[in-house]
């Protein structure tokens, strides 16, 4: 079994000490509004008891089981549910997210001391929290306001999780080459159509929805990095009542 113990003393020192983030924060009022230091370090507590007593367990029995896939679903190793539904509840995916979505808006010096315990306790669970924190990152700096309240809660509960769709095949770190295409539509959606790789928890079994960001090109789109567009892509439909419809 692996044993991850949170360097909490070393990450209190930094946050306090080196950066006295305490400060910062006071001076910076949306901030202030969410966080003060007794709330920062029963937050980094909790963490390093989750990462160390939850995630670090699993990492040897999912290296040996794997997941499985099964006509077109992948199944998580024994345990990631389990896993995963704590950090729902722990509200953990929408640590840092905008409190006007259900977000706990806390800043990211504090976030990341999660992410990093997160990551090494157990990368391989950890990636699926961290690509969703991306997805909600990218959809409230860029999103419409549609988009933001109808995804943003679901995601930041967990309840909902998110990838990102950027290599194909035949382009790794030249996106500017990608192929795959997006059609409008009449009613201002778009028929994404390609082939993706590398999507890392693109596909599996701990949430309800999985929501992808896609890189496409439009019709008129110019060559290169500049014609690239983002579709959200959602594994299951929402309709508008929030209810999930049928697979994409």
């Amino acid at each position: 079994m692996a044993d991850y113990q949170a360097p909490l003393r070393d990450m209190r020192f930094v946050l306090n000490e080196v950066f006295d983030a305490p400060a910062l924060w006071a001076s910076l009022p949306k901030i202030a509004e969410n966080v003060d230091p007794d709330t920062a370090d029963a937050i980094l507590e909790e963490a390093g008891k989750i990462t160390g007593g939850v995630l670090a367990p699993l990492n040897r029995e999912a290296d040996e089981q794997g997941c499985k896939w099964n006509e077109g679903e992948v199944t998580s190793p024994e345990g990631f549910k389990e896993a995963y539904q704590t950090i729902v509840e722990g509200g953990w995916n929408g640590l840092g997210g905008n409190p006007e979505f259900g977000g706990m808006g806390m800043p990211k010096t504090l976030v990341a001391q999660f992410e990093e315990m997160m990551q090494g306790a157990n990368m391989a669970f950890g990636l699926a929290p961290m690509l969703t924190a991306g997805a909600c990152l990218a959809l409230d700096a860029h999103g419409s306001q549609e988009l933001k309240e109808k995804y943003l809660p679901n995601m930041y509960s967990g309840v909902w999780s998110g990838a990102m769709d950027l290599t194909e095949p035949h382009a790794g770190t030249d996106l500017g080459i990608i192929r795959t295409k997006a059609e409008p539509n009449d009613d201002g959606s778009f028929n994404v159509t390609g082939t993706k790789i590398f999507i890392t928890w693109g596909e599996h079994d701990m949430a309800e929805n999985i929501i992808h960001l896609v890189l496409a090109k439009l019709p008129d789109a110019p060559k290169g990095p500049k014609g690239i567009s983002l579709f959200l892509v959602p594994k299951f439909m929402v309709n508008d009542d929030g209810s999930l419809g049928e697979r994409n």
